[in-house]
């Protein structure tokens, strides 16, 4: 180790940068609310509860603009065959 490093031309911020269309920020998320996603993560075998999060709030925000009368209608679709299957 050396006595002195010469810190004059470092830069501060990440040393790795965020890929395109990808912010840091930090939030504050229910104890819970947390444990949750990182249990699914683990009980998929592993992957990044911080996707799932992000995943779950595309949908939640697609899920907004859709509308009543085009999510009754995805619902149905989606429902209707299974509930027959069940049925028979």
């Amino acid at each position: 180790m050396k006595k002195e490093y010469d810190f004059s031309k470092g830069v501060r911020g990440p040393v790795v940068r965020p890929p395109a269309g990808k912010t840091r920020i930090t939030i504050r998320i229910d104890d819970d609310v947390l444990e949750w996603f990182k249990g699914q993560a683990d009980a998929a075998g592993g992957g990044s509860y911080q996707t799932m999060v992000n995943e779950a709030l595309r949908r939640a925000m697609e899920a907004t603009s859709e509308g009543l009368e085009s999510t009754l209608r995805r619902v149905l679709r989606e429902e209707l065959p299974r509930l027959r299957k069940a049925g028979s």
